[in-house]
């Protein structure tokens, strides 16, 4: 499969831990963008917080890429919803030209001095209801597949907003990330399915675990195929 045309990352945003509206939870889903060179090492971007760590940011989640494009499908879904622009549901990364449809999971880029590579996608949660104000945007990204994903780093450096996001390697066998969400969102989806995306190459540990956990299930409960 050919490389994915480079893109221009139009933003980078980094984000404090604050509080959510109605003041009962902390989270860092507010991002504001960053000027000049930012430093991205192997937990992510200096400067970005995570109020939740044990379900945000680390190695397998350390930079939040989100396609710029999806802003406008939710806000034609949800026109009374705030927040939708770059920076406005958590994500480190916005870029016009490359969403799930073309992307793999184990795709390895360039960023400035940085290379990243896929390692799973987002799995929205109800902080997007509360950041937007409004009930359902976090099940819709969900049932859409619009959640963008996450990279890991495989070497540290620097970017920029402006600087191109390289397609620079697919390994073999890699599964492109709107066949891994609409496979996973499958009522039953067949065994051969769910071992081919337990093994797509690069894919983050804790992702392997949930599917195979899930093939035991099927298997238990009259659902092998």
């Amino acid at each position: 499969m050919a490389l994915i045309a480079a893109v221009i990352v139009t933003g980078v945003f980094a984000g404090r831990v604050g509080v959510l509206p109605g003041g009962s939870r902390a989270s860092a889903i507010a991002k504001e963008p960053l000027a000049g060179p930012c430093v991205i090492g192997a937990a992510g971007l200096a400067g970005d917080e995570h109020a939740d760590p044990g379900a945000h940011g680390g190695g397998e989640k350390a930079v939040h890429l989100f396609p710029a494009e999806h802003h406008a499908r939710l806000a034609a879904a949800f026109p009374e919803a705030r927040h939708l622009e770059p920076g406005g549901l958590g994500e480190n990364l916005s870029t016009h030209g490359i969403t799930e449809e073309q992307a793999c999971i184990g795709d390895i880029f360039a960023l400035g001095t940085a290379r990243l590579q896929i390692a799973q996608p987002r799995t929205p949660c109800w902080k997007i209801d509360a950041r937007c104000g409004v009930e359902g945007v976090a099940a819709f990204v969900a049932a859409h597949g619009l959640a963008g994903w996450y990279f890991r780093v495989l070497a540290s450096g620097e970017c920029a907003a402006g600087d191109a996001l390289i397609h620079v390697e697919r390994p073999q066998g890699a599964v492109s990330l709107v066949h891994f969400n609409r496979s996973l969102r499958a009522q039953r989806p067949a065994l051969s399915v769910l071992e081919m995306l337990a093994a797509a190459p690069g894919l983050a540990p804790d992702w392997v675990g949930k599917i195979r956990s899930r093939m035991q299930w099927l298997r238990e409960n009259g659902g092998a195929a």
